[in-house]
């Protein structure tokens, strides 16, 4: 799970950084409303994937989910632990 908190970093860097080569770095200079809108795609994909028996296509459905969400979360400065601590208060055994 470490690999998602690396991503966190490398999307803040592209935030920062703004490669002109970088699909991320394009989503964040198009702003909340492009990043929303994959956000939306996305989870429609994934719903899709999951009326399906091919495994590997909700994996990749539900990976461009996760990804799509945590560019969202660099772009609203909200850090990736803030959501893990909110898990854990909900499901404290």
């Amino acid at each position: 799970m470490s690999f998602l908190f690396e991503l966190e970093e490398l999307l803040q860097k592209r935030k920062v950084d703004l490669p002109g080569n970088s699909y991320t770095a394009n989503l964040f200079r198009d702003g909340r409303d492009r990043i929303l809108k994959k956000v939306g795609e996305e989870a429609g994909e994934v719903i899709i994937a999951a009326k399906y028996p091919i495994l590997s296509e909700l994996v990749h459905e539900v990976a461009e989910l996760i990804f799509h969400l945590q560019v969202l979360l660099v772009n609203e400065d909200l850090p990736l632990q803030a959501i893990v601590d909110e898990l854990k208060t909900r499901h404290k055994e």
